[in-house]
């Protein structure tokens, strides 16, 4: 396997891997891990925590049209795009420490651009910031986040409105009171922290700048909750945010936790 980057803190460690996307690979608290774990070789839509950039989610058929051209994005989930090319790229390490780790990578889309992670470990929560940068032209980013957290015996999570999708499970820009889960879905407006108790002695709480939250529950080992800076299929929605080149858009999501026992 690919060397990782070891990140210590108090009784907390962190394993990053650069090559599988610059994704957080493991979090370790007080001897239990939090996340779903896997390998370079495992898919890597399914595992550990990695950022979601230049885009988050879907977007619908891998097209988009943008200075008056369109723009085409590798399909790999079904006939759509989801979660960018970050996840799918080798980072590289700029700067590391004990407790800390930077990493960068140039964006593998046609519009350029660069994105940056500084992660930060601390006693009790791991800091990820994620930077986009543009090149020489304009561009349209959603970033976030995908934490496959391992599936909790209990959890608080609740929103005062979701998104209503199509039969392609894109949003379709229309807000609607959330149903009863379980849920594959994008909300907005949390209604408290959102918790989750992840083992019995450990409860994680996910907090972010970000203004969306997706939730995916459905599986039976594991619940994403991901911090994303716009709706799926935000270009297409008219709602992502547009970077002029040169400029940078910064997002955090701060993954914390308590332990007790």
């Amino acid at each position: 396997m690919p060397p990782m980057v070891e990140l210590q803190a108090g009784d907390a460690t962190v394993l990053v891997s650069p090559v599988s996307g610059g994704r957080v690979a493991s979090i370790e608290v007080a001897g239990e891990e939090l996340l779903v774990t896997g390998a370079p070789g495992d898919d890597p839509l399914l595992w550990g925590s990695y950022p979601m950039v230049p885009y988050a989610g879907r977007i619908r058929e891998g097209l988009f049209t943008w200075g008056g051209r369109e723009v085409r994005l590798p399909v790999n989930l079904g006939p759509h795009a989801i979660h960018g090319s970050g996840f799918v790229s080798a980072w590289q390490v700029r700067d590391q420490g004990r407790d800390h780790v930077e990493l960068d990578v140039d964006l593998t889309w046609s519009l350029g651009g660069r994105a940056h992670q500084h992660l930060q470990l601390t006693p009790g929560a791991l800091v990820c910031v994620l930077t986009v940068t543009a090149g020489s032209e304009a561009m349209p980013v959603t970033l976030g986040w995908h934490p496959w957290f391992r599936k909790p015996v209990a959890d608080d999570l609740r929103f005062g409105a979701m998104y209503r999708q199509d039969e392609q499970g894109i949003p379709t820009g229309e807000l609607i009171d959330p149903p009863p889960r379980p849920w594959d879905d994008c909300f907005v407006r949390p209604l408290g922290p959102l918790v989750l108790q992840v083992t019995p002695r450990v409860a994680v709480t996910v907090a972010s700048d970000c203004d969306h939250w997706v939730v995916y529950d459905k599986p039976e080992h594991a619940t994403c909750v991901e911090p994303q800076s716009g709706p799926p299929d935000a270009v297409n929605l008219g709602v992502a945010t547009v970077l002029e080149p040169g400029e940078m858009v910064q997002r955090s999501m701060t993954i914390a936790w308590t332990t007790t026992g």
